[in-house]
């Protein structure tokens, strides 16, 4: 990037070293619209949020199957402190994005086992379900069937994330498999993943969900044509929902998983599932602070989770 700063501001005839270098590689769509990061600022433009932050990811023994003592047998502990350690993460960048886009939010995390009575106490504007790493047959399965019940019976507006997105998918008949389409237990290791940033095709552009997405993307170095509809956000998974459960609208898709996005406007409900992890936003500004490495990194993901927010706070269930 220096280099081609560099060679577009200053007299390279002076360096013949420079001057007989090929031509680079033109870089590929879309980042041969621009070579630099404009700034973009952001603002808290929500007054007032309380969001109940769930961490679905495993803690101890209690929150395990069977299955998964028998198939982890001594590396039990190891992987249940891995998880503990993944869902530290998980949900501080859940709680990052609500401080970073709400003036005066309040927050509440507590894990999936424990949504129902933490709702009744908290009273939340929207719920946020973290992502997930083992399979949900390792899971104890009355903390599973405890959620599958509230997640149909529930009105609060939720967002579920990756992970999330599939126990939500569960919870209304919908199935799982691998990105190649096998059963999960078929391969529990060495799946086919979706990884680093990845674009999503947006297949129904008038959900509110996508307001704001493709204004003002002029000279943003991820720029992308209007017609394209196109996300670009972060991916970290090898399952996959297969279809779109009865209620539920698609809303976005990719090559290997075709239910990216979906949405539940119905019964009073309003449930937003993604399976990539828009929560990133502001884990990339933490990590790359300059002008030349701008947090639009994840832009479209920070735009979608402020929407929801919006949304959830405007929600009046029936």
């Amino acid at each position: 990037m220096i280099r081609r700063f560099l060679r577009r501001n200053i007299d390279l005839t002076m360096f013949d070293a420079v001057a007989k270098l090929a031509e680079p590689e033109k870089l590929p769509f879309p980042y041969n619209k621009s070579t630099y990061c404009r700034y973009e600022p952001i603002e808290k433009r929500i007054d007032y949020a309380k969001v109940l932050i769930v961490n679905d990811l495993l803690r101890y023994d209690s929150d395990i199957s069977d299955l998964a003592r028998k198939d982890w047998d001594t590396t039990t502990e190891a992987k249940l402190e891995f998880e503990r350690k993944v869902s530290g993460m998980a949900c501080n960048n859940i709680a990052k994005n609500v401080l970073r886009l709400v003036k005066n939010p309040k927050t509440m995390t507590v894990h999936l086992s424990e949504v129902a009575t933490a709702v009744e106490q908290f009273q939340p504007d929207a719920i946020v379900m973290s992502g997930t790493f083992a399979d949900f047959d390792y899971y104890n399965q009355q903390h599973i069937a405890s959620i599958s019940e509230f997640l149909r019976s529930n009105k609060i507006p939720v967002l579920a994330i990756c992970g999330a997105h599939q126990l939500v998918a569960m919870a209304f008949g919908a199935k799982l498999k691998t990105l190649d389409d096998l059963d999960l237990a078929e391969k529990r290791t060495g799946r086919v993943v979706e990884y680093q940033y990845r674009f999503v095709k947006i297949v129904d552009s008038h959900d509110p969900i996508f307001d704001g997405i493709d204004d003002d993307r002029s000279g943003i170095w991820q720029d992308y044509t209007t017609q394209d509809d196109i996300l670009r956000v972060w991916q970290n998974h090898g399952v996959q929902v297969v279809g779109v459960p009865d209620g539920f609208k698609l809303l976005a898709t990719s090559y290997l998983c075709k239910n990216q996005m979906m949405v539940k406007r119905a019964e009073g409900q309003l449930i937003y599932c993604v399976q990539f992890h828009l929560e990133k936003s502001f884990e990339d500004w933490n990590k790359n602070p300059t002008r030349w490495e701008h947090q639009n990194e994840s832009r479209d993901g920070r735009i979608l989770f402020e929407n929801f927010l919006r949304l959830a706070l405007l929600h009046e269930p029936i």
